[in-house]
């Protein structure tokens, strides 16, 4: 037997998988999507994103997904430089504190700011043992932002740090030895050199950021409506899966831009997190 029929051979579950669980479901989305109820042809299914409470859920979702990715770099940034400057390597201490959150259940991650944030919560009760008014933050937007930002730090701050990790630091000294200041070399070469890592972090934040049912749902209450629970809601309270395929074609325009970004910036892997 030849090599390339072994290739071919070992191959098939792979192929088999690709067509099984992507190709295939991402057919029937296309077909629910862009047909009506009786089978006919239609556009309407992905122009209702674009129109009345869905546009404006878009446009939350949108909002809510920026800043928390924005939180994400400005926290996983410096987070990576302290890993990279503390030689600790990618199996410290440091590096699986942040990882360890991402073993626990997703539903308890976010379960645990119900806890804290509640109005007879972890946190209120702290305030009140201190004299301080209580904190309405639960079912509000800034509640779903911590949860976002809480759920996926780990997805930003890994592959920035593995960027940051593969910066070779004779560039550094070098920079210091021409008398270059710290902000200097941070701005020059630590920024520059960390894009691709950048670019991964922030793309792994913001489009589960951007598509996310759960956290809004449990951190939320109901009260934050965003994109994906409404096409949750159309492909269980509804039973529409015209329109929550239709809806769902649109988001994947945006899977599809943040993937061409990666492979744009990110052509050699250095973002990845291993």
């Amino acid at each position: 037997m030849t090599n390339s029929v072994m290739k071919k051979l070992f191959s098939a579950p792979f192929v088999a998988f690709i067509l099984c669980g992507t190709l295939v479901p991402m057919g029937v989305i296309a077909w629910y999507g862009l047909t009506d109820r009786s089978g006919a042809f239609t556009v309407e299914n992905v122009a209702a994103m674009f129109g009345g409470d869905h546009a404006k859920a878009l446009g939350l979702s949108l909002a809510l997904s920026l800043i928390s990715t924005a939180i994400c770099l400005l926290l996983a940034f410096p987070l990576g430089l302290l890993l990279r400057d503390s030689g600790l390597g990618k199996k410290g201490f440091m590096v699986f504190l942040f990882i360890l959150p991402m073993w626990m259940n997703f539903l308890l991650r976010t379960m645990a700011w119900q806890v804290l944030l509640e109005k007879g919560g972890i946190l209120n009760t702290i305030l009140g043992a201190f004299g301080l008014p209580a904190l309405e933050m639960i079912n509000t937007p800034t509640a779903v932002v911590l949860g976002m930002v809480y759920d996926y730090l780990p997805f930003m701050v890994l592959p920035i740090y593995n960027a940051l990790s593969k910066i070779d630091s004779s560039l550094i000294e070098a920079a210091y030895d021409l008398g270059a200041s710290k902000s200097v070399v941070l701005r020059r070469i630590l920024i520059p050199l960390s894009v691709p890592g950048i670019v991964s972090g922030v793309t792994m934040v913001f489009v589960p950021s951007l598509t996310t049912f759960a956290i809004s749902n449990m951190l939320g209450g109901g009260k934050v409506n965003l994109i994906g629970n409404i096409i949750e809601q159309e492909f269980t309270s509804s039973s529409n899966w015209n329109l929550g395929s239709g809806l769902s074609l649109v988001m994947m325009i945006f899977i599809v831009i943040s993937m061409a970004l990666i492979e744009k910036f990110d052509r050699n892997g250095e973002g990845n997190l291993i």
